[in-house]
């Protein structure tokens, strides 16, 4: 049997989705080192309506064993490296 993989619920003071999508970026860009910490599973969701949530990145499995780092929403191929045009 698998021990329960435990969620960090971190509220904020934004009041955008667009500024909770940067800071998500920004916490994934400076602790990205941290293994513990799965930033691919990130949703965000809005205070008082935290049972919708809304993914940040694909997380897509990719051939070598890594994972897709673009947007959910993205086009064309997944790929390890951020697009910003994606």
């Amino acid at each position: 049997m698998t021990a329960p993989r435990w969620i960090i619920h971190l509220p904020t003071t934004l009041t955008s989705q667009h500024e909770a999508t940067t800071l998500a970026v920004a916490l994934r860009d400076s602790l990205g080192h941290v293994t513990a910490i799965d930033f691919g599973e990130t949703t965000l969701s809005e205070e008082d309506r935290q049972f919708v949530r809304t993914r940040i990145w694909c997380d897509a499995p990719l051939d070598d064993a890594d994972r897709c780092r673009r947007r959910d929403d993205h086009d064309g191929p997944c790929a390890t490296a951020d697009d910003p045009t994606g």
